[in-house]
């Protein structure tokens, strides 16, 4: 897999429309019953950050970035901005925000993820690309040393602690995350014209599994 450990321009991330989209496969039945079956276990994201250049810079800035990726052929970090966050946007990372896994007293090794509730439901999502330096780690709701205690692969999201948890014990997280993206498209068209009379260029983002 090619993937540049950059992240795409945050100014012209945030406005960007886009969000998680599942797959669905739904047969109709004789007697109008429907069956429904997920294809994907976990939702692919899908962005445009057209509609968040704002500016000629802007707009330059991003032609670079396509450059440098070479279009679709290399991957990258991505800001989603309604969900960068292991807690509610407006709350204050702390490392009891996620569930990580209970101790065995044997596995030393855990993946971030991000647990999404709604009533009696919940969805896990892995996360594999942590925002370097944001990471906090409890055990049992103390905070742990993250250079004596535990240390994370900032590509892949994957947590090994110095000694293995104890059977029960509960570990968690909060930290801060990107999505893994690639442009889905070889070409950008842009009228500078059109640009300068209000015409939102389409710049599709597409999220990748790594």
């Amino acid at each position: 897999m090619s993937f540049h450990e950059v992240r795409f321009p945050q100014t012209s991330s945030f406005g960007a429309l886009g969000g998680p989209e599942r797959r669905t496969e739904i047969v109709t039945l004789a007697n109008g019953l429907e069956e429904r079956n997920s294809s994907w276990a976990h939702a692919r994201r899908r962005y445009d950050a057209g509609l968040a250049v704002q500016s000629l810079s802007d707009l330059e800035e991003v032609i670079a970035f396509f450059e440098a990726r070479q279009g679709q052929l290399f991957g990258f970090r991505w800001k989603d901005w309604s969900d960068y966050k292991s807690c509610p946007a407006d709350a204050t990372l702390a490392p009891t925000a996620q569930p990580l896994g209970e101790g065995d007293g044997q596995n030393r090794v855990f993946q971030l993820q991000k647990l999404y509730v709604s009533g009696a439901t919940s969805y896990a999502r892995p996360l594999l690309k942590p925002v370097f330096g944001t990471l906090r780690i409890a055990l049992n709701g103390t905070e742990l040393d993250p250079v004596a205690d535990y240390s994370v692969n900032d590509s892949t999201g994957v947590v090994e602690l110095s000694d293995a948890p104890p059977i029960g014990s509960l570990l968690t997280a909060g930290f801060e995350f990107d999505v893994p993206v690639r442009f889905d498209t070889d070409r950008l068209d842009i009228s500078l014209a059109g640009f300068q009379a209000g015409e939102v260029p389409s710049i599709p983002v597409v999220e990748i599994r790594i």
